[in-house]
């Protein structure tokens, strides 16, 4: 059964939205980059107030923004926390909510809180899931398409477009870009990293946040290519270079060997460790150091794009044309067979030294005076 434009077109652009409550929980890229549909939403209704729930991990990712006037968490996996959150949240009649997650949970809380206009994922009368139509272009590649997954996949395969250009057309306002302003201490202890480091204004940091914790595994590219990859721009440069060496907890083992391998290679390459235990602020701020950020598709990636970095990105299970880098950089495709496949064990042979390499040259190149948002002292 569909829930299907009627609501919209009773609606219509006319009437006066003063309340929004987003759903969007996980995962944490996703929650990041979809901030980029708050600046179209104030720009075409202004005065409103965004209420955005999330996971509690998810909560610095979005407490800080200008846009958000409320952010309110949720435990998926807990009825009592659910039932909380319908209690807090059910004294408002809201006038749209957002409902851009799929587990069950949250639709049946999307549906159950007051509203008037309802977009996304809900419930019908039978308590099955099902999604509006103004939602079709996002919703109709994922699990809960209507069509089946064997046709969600394949529209996700022949997308061209980016999650905010089919997020803003979806929602009918202009397009917008992630913003994550970051807590003052954290860009202090980022800025007292690159003074222990010598990380000067000068100093060339190129970001390695190769990995891709333990579900993806074809994301990340494997140790050696990334050591590799390390001498041969170095030798390309003919400089010294700094490479941070980004994770989280998962890539704790590979980071030491990538530390090991780039700091044995006996050129003018130098790694440091940036730490795979920091809270989610310190950790974007220390992606702020870097000139560029070479990076798998991840949360790193969506916090680069935030914080201004020049970015190279590289793709083999996911897709490639969802991301858009605002002119930041460059992505780099898998060309063998099961791109875009969404597999464990995609193939990402192609994404090749040379081609990063050849990749990296040409952001740097072109970066010129982009403006660093964590500066580092002179």
């Amino acid at each position: 059964m569909k829930l299907g434009l009627s609501l919209r077109a009773k609606w219509g652009d006319s009437m006066v939205v003063k309340s929004i409550l987003v759903i969007k929980t996980g995962a944490l890229g996703d929650v990041l980059r979809t901030t980029s549909i708050l600046p179209g939403l104030h720009a075409k209704y202004p005065g409103v107030e965004v209420t955005w729930l999330t996971a509690d991990a998810a909560v610095p990712l979005v407490d800080r923004h200008r846009m958000i006037q409320r952010v309110v968490t949720c435990n998926v996996k807990s009825p009592e926390s659910v039932a909380n959150v319908a209690k807090d949240l059910e004294g408002v009649t809201w006038d749209w909510i957002l409902s851009l997650d799929d587990e069950m949970p949250l639709c049946e809380l999307a549906t159950a809180l007051p509203h008037k206009v309802l977009s996304g994922a809900s419930l019908d009368s039978s308590g099955d899931r099902i999604y509006s139509d103004d939602v079709e272009a996002w919703f109709g590649m994922g699990l809960l398409s209507r069509d089946g997954k064997e046709a969600a996949d394949l529209r996700k395969i022949n997308n061209e477009r980016t999650h905010p250009e089919i997020f803003a057309d979806m929602l009918q306002i202009e397009a917008g870009r992630p913003e994550l302003p970051l807590p003052s201490a954290s860009v202090a202890d980022a800025q007292a990293f690159a003074s222990r480091h010598n990380l000067n204004r000068e100093t060339l940091v190129i970001g390695l946040n190769t990995g891709a914790g333990g579900r993806w595994t074809s994301k990340g590219l494997p140790v050696d290519r990334v050591i590799a990859f390390a001498g041969a721009l170095t030798t390309a440069l003919d400089q010294p270079i700094v490479f941070l060496v980004l994770g989280g907890p998962p890539e704790k083992g590979r980071n030491d060997e990538i530390l090991a391998g780039i700091n044995s290679l006996g050129l003018a390459a130098q790694a440091i460790d940036a730490g795979t235990n920091n809270d989610l602020p310190t950790f974007a701020s220390l992606v702020g150091l870097s000139d560029l950020l070479l990076t798998s598709d991840s949360l790193a990636l969506h916090i680069g794009v935030a914080m201004n970095v020049s970015i190279v990105s590289f793709f083999a299970p996911t897709s490639a044309a969802e991301i858009e880098l605002y002119g930041l950089g460059k992505k780099l495709k898998s060309t063998s067979e099961d791109y875009c496949s969404y597999s464990k064990t995609a193939d990402n042979s192609s994404i090749t030294v040379e081609r990063l390499v050849a990749a990296t040259l040409d952001v740097l190149a072109a970066k010129g005076n982009q403006r660093r948002l964590i500066p580092r002292p002179a």
